[in-house]
């Protein structure tokens, strides 16, 4: 399958701050819904500022579509469309302003699905971006990047302010959209309950650096909690990867990523989730390294 973004030793840094993002290798298969997980200051921020070019890296290559987004030729940014965080609608514009606008900036416009989305969305075109709720300019903001006809679609936490109902409206937008054009998907948040449904592939970010990324039933399939007795724990660490432990004198809990299988009785394996997963790697400490994982350049385990 055709890769839409590779970022190789990607990082970047912000003078005396400190090390925003580092050390990222990814590849993201064409037609995935990827989940970019990671609290605040992860760094999901500026990997996607990194990959629409607004950002020139520190260190490393992030390619889209195969071309450099910051390079001479930049056409591959007419096939990504990219909502930001807190998306600037221009105040003093009506939606069909917006819409006119967009027109006139992209090349691949689609009236009819902007205008045929906002009907569905029951947002009049006369309407004053200054009068639209938070969630009507959210919905808006998709639709403009929709309406673009990307290959590829960047959401910057576009849910995180808004109230259940209207992320559930958000989310039911995107999905319709992704089922209907085959888009691939990169959205960022750190509220897996919206992501779990919608997405496909994990990308999982601590403190700048990349934790977990592949397919998720993958990922839920390669964990597992092994319970057992407390006196086995540093022969098990031993050959496998302990994300988390915990347990008193007799009995411990220990989240793993599988190495091979277990044959000691002794221990119980039991099946988790894919939000206790994403838990135990984000609880982790920052200088903690798996016991016995075997690790790819970028340091997470395979």
């Amino acid at each position: 399958m055709r890769a839409v973004l590779d970022a190789v030793g990607l990082g970047m840094r912000y003078g005396r701050q400190g090390w925003a993002l580092r050390d990222l290798t990814l590849t993201v298969p064409e037609g995935r819904i990827v989940a970019l997980v990671g609290p605040n200051g992860a760094g999901k921020s500026t990997f996607l500022q990194l990959a629409v070019g607004l950002l020139s890296p520190s260190e490393g290559d992030v390619r889209v579509f195969g071309r450099s987004p910051r390079g001479p030729a930049v056409d591959c940014l007419s096939r990504v469309g990219y909502v930001a965080q807190r998306p600037t609608l221009l105040r003093r514009f009506s939606v069909v302003d917006l819409l006119t606008m967009g027109k006139r900036l992209n090349p691949s416009w689609d009236e009819a699905l902007a205008k045929g989305r906002l009907r569905q969305l029951e947002i009049k075109l006369d309407t004053p971006v200054s009068a639209l709720s938070g969630g009507m300019r959210a919905q808006v903001a998709l639709v403009l990047a929709l309406a673009k006809r990307p290959g590829l679609l960047l959401l910057d936490e576009p849910v995180a302010s808004l109230d259940p109902l209207a992320r559930h409206e958000f989310m039911r937008l995107l999905m319709d959209a992704a089922a209907t054009d085959g888009l691939t998907v990169i959205l960022s948040s750190h509220i897996i309950g919206d992501l779990r449904a919608a997405c496909d592939y994990l990308v999982l970010l601590t403190r700048g650096m990349p934790q977990l990324a592949g397919a998720m039933d993958e990922i839920v399939a390669n964990h597992c909690r092994m319970v057992g007795p407390s006196e086995l724990i540093s022969s098990l660490s031993s050959v496998q990867s302990v994300i988390s432990c915990e347990g008193g004198r007799r009995q411990a809990s220990l989240l793993i990523r599988r190495n091979g299988d277990i044959f000691d009785p002794r221990w119980e394996a039991q099946p988790v989730d894919l939000e206790q997963i994403v838990l135990a790697y984000l609880s982790r400490r920052s200088d903690a390294q798996p016991r016995g994982a075997s690790t790819g350049p970028t340091g997470v385990p395979r």
